[in-house]
């Protein structure tokens, strides 16, 4: 898997910078911060609500397993 380096990242922001404009491109830097930062919690609750499924889902399981556990004696 290929990976970016610093010259890359300064390619882009350079790139950046000629086709939004210097007195853009803070606002952009913000505005792109806030998008990182509203799909990190987007995804870290939508890990949360699955850890909580297997959670309430092996719990289900644990009664059903003894059970038969105790059917076969």
């Amino acid at each position: 898997m290929p990976t970016i380096g610093w010259f890359e990242i300064l390619l882009v922001v350079a790139v950046a910078i000629i086709v939004i404009g210097p007195k853009d491109f803070p606002f952009m830097l913000k505005k792109v911060g806030s998008w990182i930062g509203t799909t990190k919690r987007y995804i870290s609750n939508i890990q949360s609500e699955v850890a909580d499924l297997d959670i309430s889902s092996n719990e289900i399981e644990k009664p059903v397993e003894e059970k038969k556990d105790n059917d076969k004696t």
